[in-house]
């Protein structure tokens, strides 16, 4: 029996680094996007568990998503 729990939990923890490096990957695009955008552009942030969009600062919107950038990196490190 230990083996096969051992097997559930390799599976659940390849599980949890596909869903990270998912959000790894969507999260350079946000990024990226960000990073290209116009000086002049307006960029809005969603409300969480909501449909309300606040309009938000796009240096403060880029160091932040940087920030979760690399918080996930880690995180994936440490697993």
């Amino acid at each position: 029996m230990s083996s096969k729990s051992n097997e559930d939990n390799l599976e659940g923890q390849s599980a949890v680094k596909e869903e990270l490096n998912r959000k790894i990957k969507e999260q350079k695009v946000v990024v990226d996007e960000l990073s290209n955008l116009k000086k002049n552009r307006k960029v809005y942030i969603q409300q969480r568990n909501s449909n309300i969009f606040f309009l938000a600062d796009r240096s403060q919107t880029l160091g932040s998503c940087k920030k979760e950038l690399d918080n996930m990196k880690k995180e994936l490190q440490d697993i």
